[in-house]
């Protein structure tokens, strides 16, 4: 990176502070703890200088470049934020659809430039509202929707393609909510291809992290890869599949773990879509990821986007011979997420998540969600759903971050932090690769091992105050914020099952027979479902139902510890 006169020059320069001045300050004020680490508890010098580039063989053309260029380590755009800002697409959904619409209408109406639509339990697993199954949940944590009925009512009033763009927590159901999106935006007399769906469709993780499953593991990635394929080939400005990091994270996975295990969940998407036929630059540009930011390890949280941009960089060019440098820019969705809140004084929250907004705009990514500061305690209230907004909106338009396209470039410290997360993640997808990848590794509990093991470490060190957590291990307050929480009340469920109940009664029932007939034949065929799906909901057949025919084929699946006591 520069001469060895050069080097030698900083060398003895370091060695003469070394002696001088930090001997004599740690004489007189010593350090406060033994050892600095990050949160996934990598190392930390005291300090960093151009000799950790240099012992490290960092090359800046060619292991950090220029924004746009490969390997996209300071962003995959030359302008970034310059050019456009963050999508501000915050997390919507609970009660009925008429709830949500309310919802997505005032935050659209407070600057919001997109929305994602979070799904109550039972619909994420393809139950509906009147299934014994979904008692008590009906909701709950998201919006209830049961068919196309649901989607027009939470789209009424709202112009899609006015939207930026339109995300959901689908991940078993992905197929499903495609076909919905679309029915509902020619129920508009728009056209799927004026306005952008980014779909989590991200079922693997699930598998790890959180357990929203219908069916085994190999017919759920089937499942996936469909949409995949439908839309590289109807629909290639949609986003098929955002590759999530984020739930893996909130389980206790460290960082490496969170770029490894994302990145060999995505190798395994894109692998079978390949044995599709399709053609790795058609559909890579598409994907993206969602990760979130965790911690308040800000430092960490900014080298870990800048990390997995290069890891996706090298995997598409050198693994899968991707030669499109569109297919080299990963685009990131984040979420500066609730894993850092505590219910012990909630209002701590609001500066928590603003570190976060702020570790993820100085990281580079595209998209931003920002959790309520109440989400500890109840589904959040419109009061914070504005606030998490205006958060997000502050930091673009006051802090002064996006006036520079990676501010924290050539940061000694960064771009160690950087370059070794990298290579810790590199090392531990190649353990994921002998095991024999994301499914053979998801299926023998290797991902469920592993952050099982961070998880507990990490409560550990919060429990001996190792880790302090402001207003709860340390500094706690006996008196706590008068915070009423936002209720979902029970007639919501009642309502609900009255409203899927009369819709099944006013239906073409035959229609909608002959319609899940035609799902059962391409599941049994294993052909894509998505064109038989799509004819399905346009007939108002219902999640549930489509979920069951799809169940009666492929299976269910079930926790192995359930399973083992049936």
């Amino acid at each position: 990176m520069f001469d060895k006169n050069t080097a030698e020059s900083i060398r003895k320069a370091q060695e003469k502070w070394e002696k001088e001045i930090l001997k004599k300050s740690l004489e007189q004020q010593g350090e406060r703890k033994p050892q600095f680490q990050t949160w996934s508890e990598l190392p930390v010098k005291r300090i960093y200088t151009p000799l950790d580039l240099e012992e490290r063989g960092l090359d800046y053309v060619n292991d950090i470049g220029f924004p746009g260029e490969f390997p996209n380590v300071r962003g995959i755009e030359p302008t970034m934020y310059r050019g456009k800002l963050w999508e501000r697409v915050q997390l919507s959904g609970f009660g009925l659809p008429e709830d949500t619409n309310k919802r997505i209408k005032y935050l659209i109406e407070q600057g919001q430039t997109g929305f994602y639509i979070a799904l109550d339990l039972p619909t994420q697993i393809g139950y509906d509202p009147d299934n014994p199954l979904s008692k008590g949940e009906v909701g709950k944590v998201g919006v209830s929707i049961a068919s196309l009925e649901d989607m027009e009512k939470v789209f009424d009033g709202i112009d899609l393609a006015a939207v930026s763009q339109i995300r959901t927590t689908a991940m078993a159901i992905g197929p499903i909510m495609i076909a919905l999106f679309i029915a509902a935006a020619e129920k508009q007399g728009i056209s799927p291809k004026d306005f952008t769906v980014r779909i989590q469709n991200d079922v693997l993780k699930e598998f790890v992290a959180r357990g929203t499953c219908l069916f085994p593991v190999k017919p759920s990635l089937k499942f996936a890869v469909d949409v995949i394929e439908y839309c590289t080939k109807y629909l290639p400005h949609w986003s098929p599949i955002s590759v999530a990091g984020v739930h893996m994270r909130l389980a206790g996975a460290t960082a490496v773990q969170e770029l490894a295990f994302t990145m060999a969940n995505a190798i395994a998407y894109i692998e079978h879509s390949l044995k599709r036929g399709l053609q790795i630059d058609d559909f890579a540009p598409q994907i993206d990821m969602l990760v979130g930011c965790a911690t308040l390890d800000i430092f960490e949280e900014i080298a870990k986007l800048r990390a997995l941009r290069k890891l996706w960089a090298h995997i598409l060019r050198d693994r899968f011979g991707a030669r499109k440098s569109d297919s080299w820019r990963l685009h990131i969705n984040s979420f500066a997420s609730g894993l850092v809140s505590t219910a012990q004084e909630p209002l701590n929250n609001i500066v928590r998540i603003g570190i976060e907004t702020l570790a993820l705009a100085l990281g580079g990514s595209q998209d931003i969600g920002v959790s309520a500061f109440d989400e500890p305690l109840c589904t959040p209230s419109e009061e914070a759903a504005r606030i998490a907004l205006r958060t997000s909106q502050i930091v673009a338009y006051e802090t002064g971050v996006t006036n520079v396209v990676d501010p924290l470039g050539g940061s000694y410290y960064v771009e160690s932090l950087t370059d070794e997360l990298f290579r810790q993640a590199s090392e531990l997808l190649k353990k994921v690769d002998t095991v024999g990848g994301s499914l053979v590794a998801i299926e023998k509990g290797f991902y469920h091992q592993e952050i099982s093991r961070s998880s507990y470490k990490d409560q550990k060190r919060v429990e001996n105050g190792d880790r302090v957590v402001i207003g709860v291990n340390k500094f706690a307050s006996a008196e706590q914020a008068r915070i009423k929480p936002f209720v979902i009340h029970p007639e919501v469920e009642v309502k609900r099952r009255e409203q899927i109940q009369q819709l099944k009664a006013r239906r073409d029932n035959n229609k909608v027979n002959r319609a899940l007939a035609d799902i059962r034949e391409a599941a049994i065929k294993e052909d894509n479902t998505v064109p038989s799906i799509l004819e399905a909901v346009k007939a108002y057949s219902t999640i549930g139902e489509i979920s069951d025919v799809l169940r009666s084929v492929w299976g269910e699946w079930l926790p192995e510890s359930t399973a083992t006591h049936l």
